[in-house]
C-alpha cells in the first residue's frame, strides 16, 4: 500500500470521526433544548403545587421558600370551606363532558360528509366553517349570548353547553384523517347495506381513533378551562359556577395575599382532571401526530 492510500486513509477516518462528534455534540445540544423548555413548562405546575403545601406564613416570606419547611394538607381541607367545590366539580364535568361528547359526534358525521361525499359547494362551505376559527371568541360573544337568551336557557348549564357542540377546528381535523381512510372499506360497508351514520361509527371513527383522542383532549381541556362564556351566560347563577369561576372567589378570599396555599391547592385540584385525561389518552395523541406526519 502506498503512502498516499494510507493518508487518503486516515484522512477519511478523521473526516467521519468528527462528523461523529458533530452529530453527537448537536443530539446533545437538542437534548439540552428539549429539558430546558421542559423545566421551563413544568415549573408553574411545581410552584403551585409546593405552594398549596405550604403554611400562609410560608407563602408571604421573603425571598420567596421553594420547600414547605413541614408539607401539609390543611389548604385543601378549607377549599371546600370557601366554595362549594364538589358542586363546581360536577358543573364543570357535565359541561366539559357533554360539550366534547357533542364536538365529537358533529365533528366525525361533518368531517366525513366533506371527506367522502361530492356536493355542489363542498369546498366553499368547509372554506367557510375553517374561516370561522380566525374569529377572536370576543367577536361572537354578544350575538350568541342573544340567541341563548331568546331561547331562555340564560342562566343555566344548558346555555353553556349549547352553543358549542359544534366546533370548525373539529371538523377540520376530522375531515383532514378521515380522508385519508379507504374508500374501499366504506363501499364495503355500503354494498353490505351499512347505513351512513353506521359507517361513521364503526367503520370510520375505528381506523382515526388517534384523532378522535386528540380532539377529545383538545375539547375537554378548553372548555372545562373555559372562563369567559360561563361567566357570561350563567349571569351570578353561583350553584352553576364550574370550577374555574369559583376559583374567583378563592381569589377574593386571598387579599392581601395571606391564603396564597388556598388558591395554589384550588388551582391545583382543578387541572387534575384534565391532567389525568391527558395521561390517559397520551399514547393515542402521540400516535395522531405519527400518523399525520406518515400521511403528510
Amino acid at each position: 500500500m502506498s503512502g498516499a492510500t494510507v493518508a487518503a486513509a486516515a484522512s477519511g477516518s478523521v473526516s467521519v470521526r468528527r462528523l461523529v462528534n458533530r452529530a453527537a455534540l448537536g443530539q446533545v445540544a437538542l437534548t439540552g433544548l428539549v429539558l430546558l423548555v421542559a423545566v421551563a413548562a413544568a415549573f408553574p405546575l411545581a410552584w403551585m403545587l409546593l405552594t398549596s403545601l405550604k403554611t400562609p406564613a410560608e407563602t408571604m416570606q421573603t425571598p420567596p421558600v421553594w420547600w414547605p419547611a413541614t408539607p401539609s394538607l390543611d389548604a385543601y381541607a378549607k377549599v371546600s370551606g370557601v366554595i362549594d367545590a364538589g358542586r363546581s366539580f360536577l358543573n364543570s364535568a357535565i359541561i366539559a363532558g357533554a360539550t366534547t361528547l357533542g364536538i365529537l359526534v358533529t365533528s366525525l358525521m361533518a368531517g366525513y360528509v366533506f371527506a367522502k361525499h361530492q356536493f355542489r359547494g363542498r369546498d366553499a362551505l368547509f372554506a367557510a366553517i375553517v374561516a370561522t376559527m380566525f374569529l377572536p371568541p370576543i367577536v361572537t360573544l354578544i350575538p350568541l349570548y342573544r340567541m341563548v337568551s331568546s331561547l331562555g336557557l340564560d342562566g343555566g348549564l344548558a346555555g353553556v353547553i349549547l352553543p358549542n357542540l359544534a366546533n370548525a377546528f373539529g371538523i377540520f381535523l376530522m375531515r383532514q384523517f378521515i380522508a385519508g381512510v379507504p374508500n374501499e372499506l366504506i363501499e364495503a360497508a355500503r354494498i353490505d347495506g351499512a347505513s351512513e351514520l353506521r359507517i361513521v361509527f364503526t367503520i370510520v371513527a375505528p381506523n382515526i381513533l388517534p384523532a378522535v383522542a386528540t380532539l377529545a383532549i383538545f375539547a375537554f381541556c378548553y372548555h372545562w378551562n373555559s372562563y369567559l362564556w360561563p361567566l357570561t351566560i350563567l349571569e351570578g347563577n353561583g350553584d352553576a359556577y364550574p370550577i374555574v369561576l369559583s376559583l374567583s372567589r378563592l381569589l377574593s378570599y386571598n387579599r392581601g395575599a395571606i391564603n396564597a396555599n388556598l388558591v395554589m391547592a384550588g388551582a391545583t385540584l382543578a387541572v387534575l382532571p384534565p391532567l389525568l385525561l391527558f395521561v390517559a389518552l397520551q399514547r393515542a395523541f402521540i400516535n395522531s401526530i405519527i400518523q399525520s406526519g406518515l400521511n403528510g
